[in-house]
Parts: C-alpha cells; structure tokens; sequence
C-alpha cells in the first residue's frame, strides 16, 4: 500500500515567493474553471428541462437508478488514479507518456471484466426490472468515463485546466442535452426501438464525446509512449500502491450517490427521478469544487516534496474559504425560490424542495471534507481512508433511520427521501469537522475554512430572498430572485470577508509572473 509521504519535524517558513505563486497558480486554475462551471450549469439545465418534461420522473429515476451503478465502476476502474496520477508524475523518473500509459493500461484490465459483468447481469443497474437491450449498452461509458478522468488528472499536472473545461462543461453536457432531444424526437417520429432509452443512449454518446476531447490534448502535451511495453509486475505493483487512494475515492464518490442507490431500493422510480432533479440543482455548486481540485493536487505533492507544510496548510484554508463561500452564495440562491427551480423541470418535480435544501445545506458543509482530503490523502492516506469509511457508514445507518422514522410517521415518499438528504448533510458536516482537523494536526499548523463574514453575507442574502419570495409570479422569483440574492451576497462577501489574497481569485496575474 501507499505510505504516507515522510514529513519533515521543522517546517520552513510558510511566505515565501513559491507559495505566493502556487496561490496565483490555484486562483487562475479556479477562474478557468468556474467559467466552466457556468457553461456546464448552461447545458445542464437544458438536459434537466427535457428529461423531465419529455421523458418524465418514471424514466428519469430508473436512468438515476442506473447510473449510480456506471459511475460507481468507473470510479473503481480509475483506481485511484484520478488523484494518484499528480504523485507519479511528479516522484517516478521515467518518461510521463510511459507513466500514463501504464495508468490506462491497468483502468483497460480493470474495465472490461467489471463491463461484461454488468451487461451480463444487470440488475443492480436496473432493481425495478425494467430496462431494454439498448439501457444495458450504459455499460459501454465505463471504460471512456475512467480513461477521462485519468487523462484531464495527466492534464492538470500540467496546469492545463482548459482541457477539463472543454471535456467536462462543454462537450459532456451539451452532447448530453442534444442527444437526449434528438432521441426523443426519433422515438416520437416511429423510431420505437429508441423509446425512453434515449436517456442512455445521450449519455453513453456524451461520454465517448467527452474522451475524445481528453484524449487529443493529452497526445499533443505528452505524445505516444515510445518504446514503452506493459509489464505485469510493474503494473500489479501500481494496482497495489493505488489501493487506499482507490477505496478513498469511492467511499468520497459513495457518500455523494448511496442516498439514490438505498432509494432505488425502497422507494417508487418516480420518487428517484424527482430526488434525483433535486440532486442535480443541488449539485452543481459542487461543481466549484472540481475548480481547483486539478490544480490543487500537483501544488500539494510539490510542497510536501519541498517539505512546505505551512504552504499547505495556506493553501488548503484559502481554497477552502473560497469554495464556501461560492457554494453558500449559490445554495441561497437557489434554495429560497427552490420550488420555482424545481418547476421549471416539471411540476411534477417540486414534491423534492425539502430535499433540495437539505442538499444544498450539505454541499456548503462539505467544501471544508474536500480540501482537506486532497492533502490528507497524500500525507496520511490510511487515516484518511478509516475516516472516510467511517463516513460513508454513518450516513447508510442515518439514512436507513430516516427513512424507516418518517415511514413509521406516515410521512409521504418525498419526505422520507428529505430524510436521506438529510443524512447526507449531517454525516458530510461531520467529516469536513474531523478531516480539517486530522490535517491540521497532520501538518502541525492551523487549518481553517471558515470565517464570520460567510454568516452576515448570508443573513443579508436570506433577507432579500424574503423579499423575492413576496413576488407575485414564478418567473419573478426565478428569473430576477436568483440573480439578485447572488448579487447581495457577492456585494456582502466581497466588502467584509475577502482581503487582498482572496482577492487575486479574480485578478488575472502578469504572464511573466504566472509562468515564474
């Protein structure tokens, strides 16, 4: 297994030039990627509007149902990889194109007996048995899905952040959106061989396009792997040093999608397919997580190579500040007029604004779990993956007692499906509290998120949002409540929470200087 990277007892001092650059380097990674996060939250809303109007909740929750299961193998075929391949870039001497090469190579073994399993026996896709020969051909996202991942983690090493934007916000979703319309289109024209597994079909034609547009940068930045061959020892050995950050991604990746997968179990499809909306809208704050956690990465595993512990503690609580403070603005935003949101889907869909909240509320306590994670599992992967098990654990025991205390209430599906939003919330609030303070005491310096200013600007944001909520028509609330609660809390944020360092997010730095 992977050890833990050997920390030195005196940590040099915490500014210097080098961490001044790894900020600026983190904040240009976060702006190229938040212009991302608006383009994948453009396309991602077009596809929600015709999932659920077009296709409606039934099929939307078995497509939900599903996909827990295709995303969860991919995430177990990557094998850590994602996060592992910054560490061997930066540590193994030999040429980078043979290092990603081996990286794929395993996925690939991985990948095709996992796939042939599933398509074989497809049922933990499909637990309501209800699926067509074209929805068991999801199976085919597997291998692209993982290959991706790896290829924009190869990317980021390199601070090429704009690949994973081009991938993931503009040609995953928006193939997504234009496929699941075509397809309908041909099923309502004749074409009944498409029917409802349109949905599948979009999304295993959105995962092939989005490879493609990792692949081709990948090739340009590091080329063919030249006199390069796989060899079984050297790739077992990587399988094994890539376990516990394996099992750690898949328990962070589980904690986000085992509230659909115990839904899928006990509850009606139509339910998933309106929590699985909820999630959705909920979700794409998360998005600015993904902002800097490709650069993130490389410039941890650089400074504990240097033994800059300090920086790490820095860097850690500026980005953790950043992304709370991002996601609370964008929570409000959308949780106050959250029945309008819903309702754009379908009316059908606003049944989910308990759930909404809960999600909303736990994406915000999660920010300070993320960033901590992104160091611990490089300087204390073991601890790291006990408490992320630990995690997941709690939130399956909360959830069950959720759901089984609002159903011994005589409370409807769409309250108890609150409840497993509910747990989430808790359970990730927990973690962010025990992993800061694990990194913390990993690094021997102070990590801290959170500061007084996220309260007032949210305070002053919920008090305009009652003032939206006043307005006479749902359009009002949405089109102007959203933008104008965001504005408030941005306006707050901006005077009394960010000094001068946070304020270089949003300072485009000199090129000579960002390539120093």
């Amino acid at each position: 297994m992977t050890e833990a990277i050997p920390l030195p007892q005196t940590p040099p001092p915490a500014a210097d030039r080098g961490s001044e650059r790894d900020i600026a380097a983190l904040a240009k990674g976060g702006r190229t990627n938040f212009f991302g996060f608006l383009l994948r939250l453009a396309a991602r809303l077009p596809f929600l509007f015709i999932a659920g109007r077009l296709y409606g909740a039934d099929a939307l929750g078995r497509f939900a149902s599903a996909l827990v299961v295709i995303e969860l193998a991919a995430q177990l075929c990557t094998l850590g990889q994602k996060r592992g391949i910054a560490q061997r870039l930066s540590e193994d001497d030999r040429d980078a194109a043979h290092i990603i090469a081996d990286a794929l190579v395993l996925t690939l073994l991985i990948a095709v007996p996992v796939s042939l399993g599933l398509y074989l026996f497809p049922y933990p896709m499909f637990p309501s048995d209800e699926f067509t020969a074209l929805d068991r051909l999801l199976v085919l996202a597997i291998f692209p899905i993982a290959l991706t991942d790896i290829a924009l983690a190869a990317l980021a090493y390199r601070f090429d952040v704009g690949a994973t934007v081009r991938a993931r916000s503009v040609v995953e979703p928006w193939t997504l959106s234009i496929a699941a319309g075509v397809f309908f289109a041909a099923g309502s024209i004749g074409w009944t061989t498409v029917g409802d597994s349109g949905l599948s079909l979009s999304f295993i034609a959105s995962i092939f396009a989005a490879a493609v547009a990792a692949l081709v940068p990948l090739w340009r930045s590091y080329g063919l792997p030249r006199r390069w061959t796989p060899h079984p020892l050297r790739i077992g050995r990587l399988a094994l040093d890539n376990m516990p950050l394996a099992v750690a991604d898949a328990v962070e990746w589980g904690t986000r999608r085992i509230d659909i997968a115990i839904l899928g179990q006990f509850a009606t499809t139509t339910s998933v397919g309106v929590y699985y909306v909820a999630q959705q809208v909920a979700s794409l704050p998360q998005k600015l997580k993904t902002s800097f956690e490709p650069i993130l990465g490389p410039v941890i595993t650089r400074n504990l190579k240097e033994g800059k512990l300090a920086a790490i503690a820095r860097q850690v609580s500026q980005v953790g500040f950043w992304i709370t403070a991002a996601q609370a603005g964008i929570a409000l935003a959308l949780g106050i007029p959250g029945d309008g949101v819903l309702g754009l889907v379908g009316p059908q869909f606003t049944g989910g604004i308990l759930a909404l909240a809960f999600l909303l509320g736990a994406e915000v306590g999660a920010a300070t779990a993320v960033v901590s994670e992104a160091a611990l599992v490089y300087t204390a992967p073991m601890r790291n993956l006990w408490v992320s098990i630990a995690t997941i654990a709690l939130q399956a025991v909360l959830t069950f007692a959720g759901m089984l205390i609002a159903g011994g209430f005589g409370f409807n599906e769409m309250d108890q499906a609150a409840s497993a939003a509910g747990a989430l919330m808790v359970t990730l609030s927990i973690a962010s509290f025990v992993k800061s303070r694990l990194l913390a005491w990993q690094l021997k310096q102070p990590v801290n998120t959170w500061r007084w200013s996220l309260l007032l600007a949210a305070a002053v944001a919920s008090a305009v949002g009652w003032v939206v909520m006043q307005f006479p028509a749902e359009w009002q609330r949405v089109g102007l409540g959203v933008p104008l609660i965001l504005a408030v809390y941005c306006l707050v944020i901006w005077r009394f929470g960010f000094g001068p360092e946070d304020r270089v997010l949003f300072r485009k730095q000199p090129k000579a200087e960002s390539q120093a």
